[in-house]
């Protein structure tokens, strides 16, 4: 059996005294690859990433699917165990595919490639003067602003024109990136398509609870699965297709824009929430997370 690394936020270690409220997402994701993996000889062990150097020699490849804290002020020290783990194993995605991943500055690069990104400036600090040239920019009357490192709506903040400016402490705590809102996250909702080894794999819809905007579970959001039209898995497909080398995994997230047309929000290329029960099979059968596995199985032949 070869040896797999899934790495972990110590948060998102069972037991941890401050375990993370949507840690139930670790054990239905880790469940379904156990079963899979298993059926390509492979046996999946949680460990921290901040083990990930020391430990790299026990394992064939690490993947660093629940570090769910390296952007919390976290990056520099994840990304030097993940180098040094690169010097002994895999790891997937590539150190370097997942450092030009951590910026969200990366929706600038994938516009400039002619992608659908959504309308996004791009600053060194938030400040009043820049998150009011955002609203004239965009033509919105509300803001989201997000840290460029950052994950899970963390340090994140909604703003319509007519709001308080935020406290420093609500903001993000450096770069950020100003979007317009799109209200088609509360009506529509976001769409998250799968693509594994760069082909489609499945699909879901996630939406916020009801007065809020943010669509993680961790925040009431709910999610199902969708069946996404060929172009809205071919706009996806284009999105990855567009990298230097094809990555493992990648969620890519999409919502509606003003035009009607989908708009690339995220592509997840570190630790993405994979929505393996949405895809179909049950259970053993479960073909997201065989096709994970497979592709996992070829690669380290």
């Amino acid at each position: 059996m070869r040896a797999v690394a899934i790495l972990a936020s110590d948060n998102m270690i069972p037991g941890h005294p401050n375990e993370r409220a949507d840690a139930f997402e670790r054990d239905l994701q880790l469940n379904l690859l156990i079963s899979a993996f298993a059926r390509h000889q492979m046996k999946i062990s949680l460990v921290r990433w901040r083990e990930a150097a020391e430990r790299a020699h026990e394992f064939q490849a690490m993947l660093p699917l629940f570090a769910w804290d390296y952007f919390e002020g976290n990056e520099q020290a994840f990304f030097e165990q993940m180098e040094r783990a690169a010097g002994r194993t895999r790891v997937l995605n590539n150190v370097a595919m997942m450092k030009w991943n951590a910026s969200k500055s990366y929706l600038s690069d994938l516009a400039d490639r002619g992608l659908p990104v959504i309308p996004t400036k791009t600053v060194d600090r938030v400040n009043e003067e820049n998150v009011t040239a955002a609203f004239a920019e965009f033509s919105t009357d509300a803001l989201v602003i997000k840290p460029q490192i950052g994950g899970g709506a963390w340090r994140q903040v909604l703003l319509r024109c007519d709001d308080e400016f935020p406290t420093e402490e609500k903001l993000p705590p450096a770069a950020a990136l100003i979007q317009a809102y799109l209200p088609g996250v509360c009506s529509e909702g976001e769409y998250s398509l799968l693509i594994i080894d760069g082909e489609y794999s499945h699909a879901a819809v996630k939406r916020p609870k009801s007065g809020d905007y943010r669509i993680q579970s961790i925040y009431g959001g709910t999610e199902e699965a969708y069946h996404p039209s060929d172009t809205e898995i071919q706009t996806a497909k284009r999105v990855v297709a567009s990298l230097d080398v094809v990555p493992l995994y990648a969620r890519v997230d999409l919502l509606r824009g003003q035009d009607g047309e989908l708009k690339l929000i995220e592509l997840e290329l570190i630790e993405p929430y994979l929505y393996l029960t949405h895809a179909t099979g049950a259970g053993d059968e479960n073909a997201g997370a065989e096709k994970i596995a497979a592709a996992l199985s070829t690669r380290l032949r």
